[in-house]
């Protein structure tokens, strides 16, 4: 018979020939489901997600973006004196260097 039931301990080589075997017969779909996995899917949840977040986040109130403003513009400024003082210092250097 094309079915044989067997009560002998399948060894760990047989179960992973017979698990591929039916990851084979799995994979082997039609095109187009193919398709709706890759591609379809992940972006209907990601459109999914992002309306999930644009509806959790709201607008900031005036105090909290002029915080949010002042903390940005005394970061520019303290970066600015960073590149300015780096830049003051390697003028001279360079030009010891150089010899300029």
């Amino acid at each position: 018979s094309r079915y044989h039931l067997s009560l002998e301990p399948v060894t760990e080589r047989q179960a992973l020939l017979n698990n591929t075997q039916q990851y084979i017969a799995m994979s082997a779909t039609p095109e187009k489901e193919g398709f709706n996995e890759v591609l379809v899917e992940p972006l209907k949840q990601f459109a999914k997600d992002s309306m999930h977040l644009v509806k959790k986040c709201t607008k900031p109130d005036r105090k909290e973006f002029f915080a949010i403003a002042r903390a940005t513009g005394i970061g520019f400024c303290i970066m600015g004196f960073i590149g300015f003082f780096v830049k003051l210092i390697h003028i001279p250097i360079n030009n010891i260097l150089v010899g300029n």
